[in-house]
């Protein structure tokens, strides 16, 4: 059936949880209602990936794209859009700043300036229906592979593309499924690391809720590359929904002959199992994550012997993130020269990022390697909210680093992050305004850090510990002169001695915060301040008697009584009582409570 219109509803896990599920059935409704099922088709979508403007609903072919919708928006829509071909303004994008909406979704500076391979099907396909991911190219790349080329072909062609392993070390793809191809020994395995545990970051989920078939299909051409008929995807069990849609996708394959025995009556024998990890960390790390796969505790070993000679069961294996694994098909289906010429001489292809943060669109971006940093964050990501003043980035997740200003024009490669001592990672991107305290968000993540660490290594367990207890002190005005110099020691000794990677780059967020914001862990000891007006042992709330209205609204939402004032007069705050929870400077309209 030919429609004139398809609604595309997002059902993305952020959407899913701001009502995207009742606004599809209002749409639902609203479309029967109105008899114009033979005419509108609503086509549930993975993310699209402007995330903060939740629920979205992208209308096509016109591209009108309307952003935080609610059930009783429906009805007015479907009568104005649908019914009398008047798209509604009020519910359409805004950029940041602007007034005007922007009617078409391709003139959105948020996609307008970015480049989609791993996220080609964003937002257009139905990902419980194999059959549009099909219609959209799907498994042609796995019926070319299996019908005109060797395994010794496909090795060669990832190589020739440049990819590298979008999980976090960067390692050349083609060389590991090279290595994994000759190892000897009738049984390999292929592994797909969804375990996805940076704070921030949503790509891998959001990649496999919206196309689910194109990590399928990567692995199939990964594992008829090297060799293997039995593939595992590691997810965590935070993920429902991705490991619904994954489930469902790979049943669907199964039905279609698309995996299981004698795929495309080639002689090629390949499967999947999902593996539901329990969310710890440390599963991130390859060895730890085999190990988990196999029951015993998810502990990294020594690498001095490849995983792709001894792996999974000791046996060559090759682990892939699922953003590497869903670029295969595109690469095989274009050729590897097409891939080489985006991106940089060493660091080819697109990456997918995860904006998140103090950044007005927050969301999910691919771009092409050797972008800038600043392309990113205000031309993409839109800037910061209210005008503030961009402090830093952090890139890499707890294991990167800080980036400061004067690096905004810093392309984006591999090589490019680590000169600056943060890392490129699976691509989390936290933006931090003026008001961001740069030693809390150092204690915040060696919080983590430590908590997550299996505690093999003395040097990752104590040493985060260690490293934890002294921020808190700085946090909490009880740092000492000595403090700075130990803590770059102390990030120096735990890279050194640890053993997995967890360990090793776990100081990087610490060393990179003492390298550019030196001064700001300087005053919170010399002078027992805190300049971003964070650490509440470093701070004052005092209400301006000149700017104060006597509104009384700040008195009023005190939750410990500690303002006191009479009506169209100053109030006074009481420093004994005041909890410094920020309730009344959020709640004064007049910028009359400051923090000092």
């Amino acid at each position: 059936m030919a429609y004139r219109t398809h609604a595309m509803i997002c059902t993305c896990t952020n959407c899913v949880s701001n009502g995207a599920l009742q606004i599809k059935e209002s749409l639902e409704d609203e479309i029967e209602k109105r008899s114009l099922q033979d005419e509108i088709q609503i086509v549930p979508t993975g993310a699209s990936g402007l995330c903060v403007m939740g629920p979205i609903l992208i209308v096509q072919p016109e591209g009108v794209f309307y952003r935080s919708l609610a059930a009783k928006d429906i009805p007015h829509l479907v009568e104005e859009h649908f019914l009398k071909g008047r798209p509604v303004e009020s519910l359409m994008y805004v950029p940041p700043g602007d007034e005007a909406p922007i009617p078409n979704i391709l003139e959105i500076p948020f996609f307008k300036s970015q480049r989609l391979i791993a996220l080609r099907n964003r937002g257009l396909i139905d990902p419980d229906r194999i059959e549009e991911y099909i219609a959209n190219d799907g498994y042609k790349a796995l019926a070319k592979v299996l019908k005109s080329m060797s395994p010794e072909d496909v090795v060669k062609e990832i190589k020739d593309s440049g990819l590298r392993g979008r999980g976090g070390a960067g390692f050349a793809t083609g060389r590991k499924w090279e290595s994994a191809r000759k190892a000897p020994g009738d049984v390999k395995y292929v592994i797909c690391n969804a375990d996805e545990g940076d704070p921030g970051a949503f790509m891998d989920r959001s990649i496999i809720e919206a196309d689910p078939h194109s990590v399928i299909e990567g692995m199939a051409i990964g594992g008829y590359a090297v060799g293997s008929s039995d593939g595992y995807v590691y997810i965590r069990i935070e993920y429902p929904l991705a490991i619904e849609r994954l489930t469902t996708a790979i049943n669907q394959a199964r039905k279609y002959g698309l995996l299981g025995e004698n795929i495309f009556d080639s002689g090629f024998d390949f499967d999947l199992t999902v593996f539901k990890g329990a969310g710890a960390f440390v599963c991130g790390e390859s060895s730890s994550l085999r190990a988990s796969i196999e029951g015993w505790l998810p502990e990294p070993v020594s690498k001095h012997v490849h995983a792709t000679e001894k792996g999974l069961w000791e046996k060559p294996t090759v682990l892939n993130n699922v953003e590497t694994w869903a670029n295969i098909p595109p690469i095989i289906n274009r050729g590897a020269g097409w891939y080489s010429e985006i991106g940089t001489e060493t660091s080819k292809g697109t990456k997918v990022f995860s904006l998140a943060g103090n950044i007005n669109n927050a969301g999910l971006v691919e771009v092409p390697m050797g972008i800038t940093l600043r392309e990113i964050i205000y031309d993409i990501g839109g800037g910061i909210p209210e005008n503030k003043m961009f402090k830093a980035v952090q890139t890499g997740g707890p294991s990167g680093g800080c980036i400061p200003e004067q690096f905004l024009d810093l392309p984006v490669d591999y090589e490019s992050l680590e000169q600056t001592g943060s890392i490129m990672g699976s691509g989390g991107m936290i933006v931090m305004d003026e008001n961001t305290c740069m030693v809390d968000v150092s204690k915040y993540f060696i919080d983590f850090l430590r908590d997550e660490s299996c505690g093999k290594c003395t040097s990752c367990r104590e040493g985060l510990q260690a490293m934890y207890d002294i921020l808190t002190d700085i946090c909490e005005g009880q740092g000492k002169e000595t403090d700075i110099e130990f803590l770059q020691e102390l990030s120096e000794g735990i890279k050194t001695a640890s053993l997995c990677q967890l360990g090793q780059t776990a100081p990087n967020l610490v060393l990179t915060t003492l390298r550019y914001f030196r001064d700001e862990y300087e005053a919170h000891i010399d002078g027992k301040k805190c300049p971003a007006g964070v650490c509440k042992a470093l701070i004052q709330y005092r209400i301006d008697a000149e700017t104060c209205k006597g509104c009384m609204l700040c008195n009023k939402q005190c939750p410990q009584d500690a303002i006191s004032g009479e009506v169209k007069e100053p109030q006074l705050i009481d420093d004994e009582a005041c909890i410094k929870c920020g309730v009344c400077r959020e709640s004064c309209k007049f910028d009359a409570v400051l923090v000092e």
